[in-house]
Order: structure tokens, then sequence, then C-alpha cells
């Protein structure tokens, strides 16, 4: 199967720290510039999403012409697919295993459960729409939701150990870019616990 290097990237970044429906909401005009973000900001911000590889997890992968996967840009950033109803965690087998992970690239499992990666687009009832700058840098800062809810699970806690180096005006970028995506609708599932799994 061939897979994208920064993808390996991120399975590297999770086992370090410690899926099959593809149908889902569609996404896909172009970004849109927020009315109260400056464009140098924005693009930015799209320029650290680039290369922080945020599609990796945040975007679902889809089937590749010729074999492999590659992120459903038309979905970009929109997290896991809400119509995406995942079987139980299977088992590990023997050996140094740390998880699994689902066929769209946003499902993960492991000794933590069951994470779910979040949507990040500017619907205000399942993403970030909502969300002011403070939150959201509070939120990589703490590596809790909000800055004050429930931990961030795998892969994203590795991940923010890199993030947290990022200077505030580029956290701001980042945030000033996510807000001026295309909204998706797509209410990601809240994370399964390891004792809920088990039932």
């Amino acid at each position: 199967m061939r897979t994208p290097t920064s993808t390996l990237g991120a399975l590297f970044v999770m086992t370090a720290v410690a899926a099959a429906t593809l149908s889902g909401p569609t996404a896909a005009a172009p970004p849109q510039a927020g009315p109260s973000a400056p464009a140098d900001r924005i693009a930015r911000g799209e320029y650290l999403v680039r290369i922080m590889s945020c599609h990796d997890c945040h975007t679902p992968h889809k089937p590749a012409p010729g074999g492999g996967i590659e992120p459903d840009m038309t979905r970009a950033l929109s997290g896991h697919p809400q119509d995406m109803k995942m079987p139980p965690l299977p088992k590990l087998p023997e050996g140094p295993w740390i998880g699994v992970l689902g066929a769209t690239m946003t499902s993960w499992g492991g000794p933590w459960g069951v994470s779910f990666t979040a949507n990040l687009t500017p619907d205000k009832e399942t993403g970030l729409g909502t969300w002011t700058e403070e939150m959201f840098i509070a939120t990589i800062k703490s590596g809790r939701h909000q800055g004050k809810g429930r931990p961030i699970l795998p892969p994203m806690t590795g991940v923010l150990n890199a993030v947290r180096s990022l200077t505030d005006e580029d956290l701001r970028a980042v945030f000033a870019y996510l807000q001026s995506i295309n909204p998706v609708r797509n209410k990601v599932p809240e994370p399964i616990d390891p004792a809920e799994e088990e039932r």
C-alpha cells in the first residue's frame, strides 16, 4: 500500500508517545478570507497547516488511483466522518504494538480507548465556529479541550509537543486560516473510553 511520507510521520509520533464507508459531508469551496483576519495572516496559517501535516489526520482519506490512500480534499479538515460507524476496537496482537487506525486515518485506537480526529472547520454546530482565538491557543498550550476540558488524546498528544513550539502569533494565524475555510457540518463522535470499549 502506498502511504504518504507525512502520514508515516504521524504514525511515528503516535508510537513515540506511548473505518468502511467513505461517504460523508461534502465541503469543496476553496478557502475564502474571513472578514476580520488580514489576508497575510490567513496565508501564513494555511502554510503552517500544510507543513505541520494537519491534513494527515484531520482530513478523511480515500482510496487513491493506482492503490493506496490520499486525503479527500472535498472534506478538508472536517475530521472523522459522522456516517462512519466504527466496529469494536480489535485486540492488539502480541508484541510491542501500541494501536490501530481506521481506513480514513481519522480514528485511532489503543490503550486510551478510541479517539476521533476533530472537525477543524468553522461550522458553528460541529466545528470550531463558536471558538475564540483564546480557546484555540489554550487548547494547544494546555493539551486540554478548550484549555479546560478533557485531555487531548493520541495521536494528537505527540503532535502537541511540536505545535506548542509555535509562537502565539503563529497560532493566531493557524486559527485565522481555520476560520476562513469552508464550514463542513460533520459531527465527530466523542472518544470511547477503554472501559466502555470492553463492554
